[in-house]
């Protein structure tokens, strides 16, 4: 058995943890909301329109 070295070894993956925490949002918002998520409701969940207007200011 292979049990993981105690200590400062831990490696961060920033894209995994970002997605897991928007996965989350999901779950939370789809667990609040009495029926299905609208296209829309999802994507103000994921701020689909802050990212895409980052997006335009970077280019």
């Amino acid at each position: 058995m292979h049990v993981a070295p105690v200590g400062g070894t831990a490696v961060q993956d920033h894209v995994a943890l970002a997605e897991i925490e928007l996965c989350g949002d999901l779950i939370i918002a789809a667990s609040a909301a009495e029926d299905r998520l609208s296209l829309e409701s999802i994507d103000e969940v994921l701020k689909v329109a802050e990212e895409r207007a980052r997006g335009d200011r970077e280019a």
